[in-house]
């Protein structure tokens, strides 16, 4: 089993940043990419930012540009910085890992999600 623990959201104003990290453990093969996703009430959930171990990152076109997704593949932890904070972006984030088992079987686990507020 593998835990996800984010920590790092909050209120914030407008244009301003809030940095998630997200720390791995347990039993942890191969990974593929670590990601995070949001969701806000009443909509679907949003793919954020992904990135693999080689340092391979994808960005929803809504944050390219304010956001930057790293990780720390050691400690198995990546963070997610965010800039310029808009109304569009409050919502539940979660962090998400995908790994391959030992038989090559693919195996995911998302985190409990952390609340970012952003308001005047």
């Amino acid at each position: 089993q593998v835990q996800l623990v984010e920590s790092g959201g909050g209120l914030v104003l407008p244009g301003g940043s809030l940095r998630l990290s997200c720390a791995a453990s347990g039993s942890i093969f191969n990974i593929d990419h670590m990601a995070w996703y949001r969701q806000a009430p009443g909509k679907q959930r949003e793919d954020v930012a992904a990135i693999s171990p080689d340092g391979t990152t994808n960005y929803a076109d809504s944050v390219k540009g304010r956001f930057a997704i790293s990780t720390d593949n050691a400690k198995n932890t990546v963070w997610l910085q965010m800039n310029s904070l808009n109304p569009e972006d409050p919502a539940v984030y979660y962090c998400t890992i995908l790994m391959y088992d030992p038989n090559n079987i693919p195996y995911a686990s998302w985190g409990q999600g952390t609340q970012v507020t952003v308001s005047s």
